[in-house]
């Protein structure tokens, strides 16, 4: 017997949660399946609405497939571009309404973030050293915006290669910030192999514990080495604080600086359970503000949203099926929206798989990166239910000449009606009962736009919203 549901959402990413949440708010019976870890994880954990407007030229619905392109930018108010966006963008199938309630939805839910204050976008330096437009951003970075005109001290650390605070701070001089600043690198307190986790880091900084070195003796310490014992554990802690031996590296770094900071930002590694209270503390004791800047994966700040988004799912009593792929299904036999979706075949963990049926689905399985779109030699395709993908028939047409050119085949996805329906090559609907979202969707370029979890939001709740409508 089929496991019976009202709404099955495929996909654990920020659409099929954000699709899963809508519909159980709406009241119906809601099962998400997801065949691989979440892509939040390794998100920035930023929501980017939009941050380049395409150009229209490149997008119009004679041109399914065809590159996004940007036209200038940043944007500072991405709902005021969203009306005028071309035909078949996410966005435009939706209405700039979904996507304001959609984030009305998401402020909900998630503790911890601000820019619902306005509608114009935060710049939010990266990593790298790049300025991000984005919507809403963690509050630990909001002493970081490169908007403000305070002087800031950038610091990495020795063991991190992930952020070079050096490098970061002189992309961030290049692109013209009104501020002074300066990366400096310090040796975290403790001794961490090279390439240390950015999970370890947060341990350490939240428990406010200093590893003891690799072979030597603990200080005094919890590990069990006090009074010349023999060597412990390279993760065995010494007595001391983590944050206070770090803040007297950062006040040596600061007396050497050329920069006279007003708030230092450090990696996003400021604790994964309870980052407010590190960050408070490190702030106290260096007097100034202290803020993350987001990081490459593994990534703290998607690791934090990701954690609160499934909390939310458990309140709503939504239950979460991870590591199970959908590898078969059947429908009706019918044409056009008469067509209906039956039953899926999901993958149990001993190896099997599991009837699971329900009234309504929605897709949320990812982009060409995350395998929700499939390409072979001459062929580009949507794996599950095999809905249609447009693209250029020669393979050729598929990438620009230019390797960092508008490439069509970043573009490629299913196209949808305003409902969310995919559509087929002669603009038929695939499956009255389905709906699709997020980056399995066609007709725009998350990356060049900088509006992949914007789009995952807006998408996700209009589809799980339309789908418990139908219950």
């Amino acid at each position: 017997m089929a496991i019976d549901s009202d709404v099955v959402v495929i996909g654990g990413g920020l659409a099929g949660i954000s699709a899963a949440l809508a519909a159980a708010d709406a009241g119906a019976k809601t099962r998400l399946v997801t065949a691989n870890q979440s892509t939040l994880r390794q998100a920035s954990g930023l929501i980017d609405v939009m941050g380049y407007p395409p150009d229209a030229a490149g997008t119009d619905a004679s041109q399914r497939g065809a590159p996004a392109r940007t036209d200038g930018g940043p944007v500072a108010d991405p709902f005021e571009h969203i009306p005028d966006l071309p035909e078949g963008h996410p966005y435009e199938r939706v209405g700039v309404d979904a996507v304001r309630d959609a984030l009305a939805a998401f402020d909900e839910v998630v503790e911890g973030y601000t820019g619902e204050h306005t509608d114009a976008n935060a710049l939010v330096p990266t990593n790298g050293g790049a300025i991000k437009p984005t919507a809403r951003y963690p509050v630990h970075t909001a002493d970081g915006l490169a908007s403000d005109d305070r002087d800031a001290l950038l610091v990495g650390f020795e063991s991190l290669t992930d952020f070079d605070a050096p490098l970061a701070a002189e992309h961030l001089l290049a692109a013209g910030v009104p501020f002074a600043v300066e990366g400096v690198t310090v040796s975290f307190p403790g001794e961490l192999r090279a390439d240390a986790k950015t999970t370890r880091f947060a341990d350490l900084l939240e428990n406010d514990e200093i590893p003891a070195a690799k072979g030597g003796t603990s200080s005094g310490g919890t590990g069990g080495g006090a009074g010349g014992g023999r060597a412990g554990a390279v993760h065995r802690t010494r007595t001391g604080s983590c944050r206070a031996k770090l803040v007297e590296r950062i006040d040596d770094a600061i007396d050497d600086a050329t920069v006279d900071p007003e708030r230092v930002g450090f990696p996003a590694v400021l604790g994964e359970d309870r980052p407010s209270a590190v960050r408070i503390d490190l702030s106290d004791r260096l007097g100034m503000p202290v803020f993350e800047v987001p990081t490459g994966p593994p990534s703290l700040p998607g690791i934090r949203l990701e954690n609160q988004l499934h909390e939310a799912l458990e309140a709503r009593q939504v239950w979460v099926a991870d590591g199970q792929a959908v590898v078969d299904f059947t429908a009706t036999d019918g044409r056009d929206e008469d067509r209906r979706i039956e039953q899926l075949q999901v993958e149990t963990p001993g190896g099997g798989t599991t009837p699971v049926s329900a009234e309504q689905y929605v897709l949320a399985t990812g982009g060409l990166v995350g395998r929700g779109i499939d390409s072979e030699r001459d062929l580009v395709r949507e794996p599950i239910f095999d809905c249609h993908v447009p693209h250029p028939e020669d393979r050729y047409d598929w990438f620009a000449d230019d390797a960092f050119g508008d490439h069509p085949f970043a573009a490629f996805g299913v196209h949808v009606d305003r409902s969310l329906r995919p559509l087929d090559a002669d603009d038929g609907i695939e499956f009255e009962n389905l709906r699709a979202a997020g980056s399995v969707l066609g007709g725009y370029d998350f990356a060049a736009e900088k509006s992949g979890a914007g789009v995952s939001i807006a998408t996700g709740h209009a589809a799980g919203t339309a789908a418990a409508e139908e219950i």
